[in-house]
């Protein structure tokens, strides 16, 4: 076609990488207390990260987050996930 009809060709733009996000599971494991979950989502606040699911479980001072985040690069989610295991309590956080 570029050769028997080349006025028939645009060109497109399908739109660049950064407006992406992927859904990625993250596993929090800490030692509980109040503000917690706060500190935590705050992590993802201000790392512009939305948060689509949470689910926390309680048990002996011991507690297990698991958040569904939206992250555009693999370089920002190990950015927050860096932060979130400088939150206080917070013993390990990465992939689930």
């Amino acid at each position: 076609m570029r050769v028997a009809s080349p006025e028939r060709l645009i060109t497109a733009d399908w739109g660049s990488p950064k407006d992406k996000v992927f859904p990625v599971d993250i596993e929090v494991e800490a030692i509980d207390r109040q503000g917690l979950l706060r500190d935590i989502s705050e992590v993802f606040s201000r790392e512009k990260i939305n948060v689509t699911a949470v689910n926390t479980l309680s048990k002996n001072m011991q507690a297990r987050m698991f958040f569904t985040v939206e992250v555009q690069s693999l370089a920002q989610l190990k950015q927050a996930l860096r932060l979130v295991e400088d939150v206080k309590g917070v013993l390990s956080a990465g992939r689930r």
